[in-house]
């Protein structure tokens, strides 16, 4: 039996819970940026310990992410999300109380197991939620929206609690949003279908290691270089493993990534253009998180603070959404953020020594914010177009892989790249290498910008113009009389 979607009969609830609880695991993806000097402070944590602080939480979020989608598909995708919203608000009491290091770290892998879960549960109720047309454009824009600004906007919550109260705060605040969301959810959102047949194990268990494999690889050219023998050696892994985990979906009979996904040209192109947009974006929170505080003397409140031009541009530009897809190619605005993006992403990357914020930094963000805003619906909406109801699990879930190893690797590319930068007096040392980091998110941006009109575009225009194609025969010439 295939789960069957349902129709919201309480639509605004329903929207507020999903894009809520989307929003508090996104919020603790970026709000951590901010924090991590006093939080290193706090705990006595070693440049490797730190970074594992938010590689632990990522590596296992981007691991588990098509496991966790099936998992929802088999079992009950408002069940599993539940169950996902307990995990991550527990994880994050314990990483708010945490006495040491390794406790952090551990709270936070476990942060990452509920990631896995609400993050494709949340986009497959949605879709499950809303019916194709208006209102499902509506709750994806929305959705999109919340993803980019969820981002952002961590970085100001995050530098505020910091300075104000606590690093620990940015955890805590997740346990009671969670807990209301946890008693609001079996309230009002109906439960979906489950998919008879027997869980994929193998499948689960080869894309849950080539993932983990990859991105830990990722992560460690961090530290170690993509030629460190632990680099290459989890690389390689990883691809090993994936391919294995493609033949293996070949032939089973309740894949966990069933490989028909990838026959539309608009879902594969919205997998890769959103896996080169995410990791350019990541470069540009990192470094210029940096850049403020290090380069323009901000405190981590004013580092915070300055990412507010961003934010407000992109919600407002996000909520524009709805009324643009319903007047022209959806393709187009995505086509137009990609641009503003690298538009913006290009003129932050002259940023040096000598920069003024507003003219270094504010309105290059500008650009980057209206270019989120009009790029993350779509790029969301052409992830899960067209997927039946009982791949909607799946889909979501690669959404959100894509997301997820897109900004491990271009945070691995953005680190490599800047780590060629000679060494020099440290101020000018530091706004030289996120001159060549954001130039590198300027080149992922040209490909995202080369994948979208390759495959979208083209893929969009003719499935408008094949149901098109009814209106434009000529009318039948009426018979005469009789």
């Amino acid at each position: 039996m295939k789960p069957e979607p349902t129709t919201a009969s309480r639509p605004a609830a329903i929207l507020a819970i999903i894009l809520t609880s989307y929003f508090m695991i996104l919020l603790d993806n970026s709000v951590i940026f901010t924090a991590l000097p006093s939080l290193q402070a706090d705990l006595r944590l070693s440049t490797g310990e730190l970074s594992w602080v938010q590689d632990a939480y990522t590596l296992v979020f981007g691991g588990l992410l098509l496991l966790g989608a099936r998992a929802g598909d088999l079992l009950g995708r408002r069940r599993i999300f539940v169950f996902g919203l307990v995990v991550f608000s527990i994880a994050s009491l314990l990483i708010g109380v945490a006495p040491a290091g390794w406790w952090a770290i551990t709270g936070r892998a476990v942060q990452g197991i509920g990631a896995a879960i609400v993050a494709p549960a949340s986009l497959s109720l949605l879709t499950a939620s809303f019916p194709e047309g208006r209102e499902r454009t509506r709750a994806v824009a929305l959705y999109g929206a919340t993803a980019g600004i969820g981002a952002s906007l961590g970085l100001v919550i995050g530098g505020a609690l910091a300075h104000w109260i606590s690093w620990r705060a940015g955890f805590f605040v997740n346990v009671p949003i969670g807990a209301a969301m946890i008693i609001l959810a079996p309230r009002f959102i109906p439960e979906t279908g489950r998919a008879r047949g027997r869980f994929d194990g193998f499948g689960a268990l080869s894309a849950t290691l080539g993932v983990g494999a990859l991105v830990f690889g990722i992560i460690n050219t961090v530290d170690a270089g993509w030629a460190s023998p632990v680099t290459v050696t989890a690389v390689t892994a990883g691809i090993v493993f994936l391919v294995v985990f493609v033949l293996i979906e070949r032939g089973a009979a309740q894949p966990i990534m069933p490989l028909r996904l990838f026959a539309s040209r608009r879902r594969t192109g919205a997998y890769v253009a959103r896996f080169l947009y995410l990791g350019a974006m990541i470069g540009f929170f990192f470094f210029t998180t940096q850049f403020l505080q290090e380069v323009l003397g901000f405190d981590p409140l004013q580092a915070g603070i300055g990412f507010l031009p961003m934010t407000a541009v992109n919600f407002a530009v996000a909520m524009s959404i709805p009324r643009l897809v319903g007047r022209m190619p959806g393709s187009v605005p995505l086509l137009a953020g990609i641009l503003l993006t690298l538009a913006g992403m290009f003129w932050l990357s002259r940023a040096g020594v000598d920069s003024a914020y507003l003219t270094g930094v504010a309105l290059p963000m500008i650009l980057i914010g209206a270019g989120q805003g009009l790029a993350f619906a779509p790029l969301t909406s052409f992830g899960i177009i067209g997927a039946p109801a009982a791949d909607a699990g799946a889909a979501s879930g690669l959404v959100n892989t894509f997301h997820q190893v897109g900004t491990c690797l271009g945070l691995g590319i953005a680190v490599a790249a800047a780590a060629t930068v000679p060494a020099g007096p440290a101020v000018a040392h530091l706004a030289a290498q996120v001159s060549v980091a954001l130039t590198t998110g300027s080149i992922l941006l040209l490909l995202a910008l080369a994948v979208t009109a390759a495959l979208i575009l083209p893929a969009e225009l003719a499935t408008r113009r094949t149901r098109t194609l009814p209106e434009e025969r000529p009318a039948p010439v009426a018979q005469p009389a009789r």
